[in-house]
């Protein structure tokens, strides 16, 4: 759409010489999702990827990417699509948002989890004690 720059892809053609497939299924699989990363790679050719392949902080918003990857793979229904370490609690929201199939975070974001919907007042205050307990157990008096 050249109004929206959606893009669907209508048809795909791929190649593949595997021999002997000791696992035909893994081998399908192993298509599938190259074939899948490789029309991702394809529809964001712009995106900054940091050294162990995931989206580099550099001001893009996530949503539109993951939401878009989810698009794309509606033509492959048995891959799944994993928004890999989350930088904060709203990443979570937003991958359950778009239908992420999986999520994987820091033990310090799980601990997070709680306090979705918590009172922001409340939040606050809970905040500010806990610096006033780590500036007093740092030796430090206010």
């Amino acid at each position: 759409d050249t109004e929206t720059g959606q893009v669907r892809v209508l048809h795909l053609a791929t190649a593949v010489d595997p021999g002997t497939a000791v696992n035909p299924m893994q081998s399908e699989g192993q298509v599938e999702g190259a074939v899948t990363q490789g029309m991702g790679f394809a529809l964001t050719e712009e995106l900054l990827l940091d050294g162990a392949g995931r989206i580099a902080d550099a001001g893009i918003e996530p949503l539109p990417i993951m939401a878009q990857a989810v698009n794309i793979m509606l033509d492959a229904p048995r891959a799944e699509l994993i928004w890999a370490s989350p930088r904060e609690i709203l990443n979570v929201v937003q991958a359950d948002q778009v239908g992420c199939h999986i999520i994987t975070m820091t033990h310090d974001l799980l601990a997070k989890l709680g306090s979705l919907g918590k009172d922001l007042d409340q939040f606050s205050l809970e905040t500010v004690q806990m610096f006033h307990r780590d500036a007093q157990s740092a030796g430090f008096t206010l």
